[in-house]
């Protein structure tokens, strides 16, 4: 079984589409998608359904949506002729004693393969390898076609879990950029810094990265217009002042020419690397 998250939901068996088009079935698949070869509870699923206050029918309905995945696994499982041990869809789709647990069975997982990459990449840049860091990062950012299961209602299961990929997203979004940034590539970034700083209003290395990479393009007030505007977001919208990192970029791009700034980790918190998800 193939899965996609990173993006639009896509489950295929034999490459032919299981992905329900109903609203609750999609959060019932979405949810054992982000945990393959994982049980999920019952209790886990009702509550992605229909919060804190279920219907007393949950269960037979919850049981309902299985039936119509299974259905779904049927009909793809009969587009494999060379299948030579059969399987059903109940061997895909199993019922365990507290739950259900959907197997991949050796498919492709795009979650998986993104923190495979993403991992090789930081450690080309805790090596200081920063050619490979870019590449790998770049690779792994490009299995996201848009945000997480963007087209799938996110309960108060499936809300967490989407925030935390994105969230590793975002670290590897930020490290590719540190990585380009030190191969001096930073003409290159001024777009892309400048749509990310305005999607992400008070995120500080987005802002430090753009101001570094202004200022070493000879833009020295275009940077210190954009620590402006950070800080003035960062005091209405959270009450809190710039890190003390960037308050040093400032200091130095007030100073200093555009040759001799701090690399932008000096400048700036380094983005948490999140632990493994799915």
């Amino acid at each position: 079984m193939d899965i996609e998250v990173l993006g639009a939901l896509a489950v295929r068996e034999n490459g032919t589409s299981v992905t329900p088009t109903a609203k609750k079935p999609r959060q019932v698949l979405s949810l054992l998608a982000l945990n393959p070869d994982r049980v999920v509870p019952v209790d886990t699923l009702i509550e992605e359904l229909w919060g804190e206050h279920p219907p007393r029918s949950a269960r037979t309905t919850l049981q309902t949506y299985i039936l119509q995945l299974r259905e779904l696994i049927t009909t793809a499982l009969t587009h494999d002729p060379q299948n030579t041990t059969p399987r059903t869809a109940k061997d895909i789709l199993t019922t365990t004693p507290g739950g259900y647990l959907l197997h991949t069975t050796n498919g492709t997982y795009d979650v998986r393969e993104f923190e495979r990459l993403a991992g090789t990449g930081y450690r080309s840049m805790d090596a200081g390898d920063f050619p490979n860091a870019a590449r790998q990062l770049r690779e792994a950012l490009d299995l996201w076609s848009g945000n997480a299961l963007a087209d799938v209602h996110a309960g108060p299961q499936l809300h967490p879990e989407v925030r935390r990929l994105e969230e590793s997203r975002l670290c590897a979004l930020d490290q590719r950029i540190e990585a380009d940034l030190r191969l001096g590539r930073h003409r290159e970034l001024l777009g892309e810094l400048t749509v990310l700083v305005q999607r992400h209003r008070t995120h500080e290395t987005l802002h430090g990265q753009l101001m570094v990479a202004l200022h070493r393009s000879g833009r020295r007030r275009e940077a210190l217009d954009v620590y402006q505007r950070l800080r003035t977001a960062l005091v209405r919208e959270l009450g809190l002042e710039p890190s003390a990192g960037l308050r040093r970029l400032q200091r130095s791009v007030l100073m200093s020419g555009p040759d001799h700034l701090p690399e932008p980790t000096e400048t700036a918190p380094a983005p948490a690397r999140l632990s493994r998800i799915g």
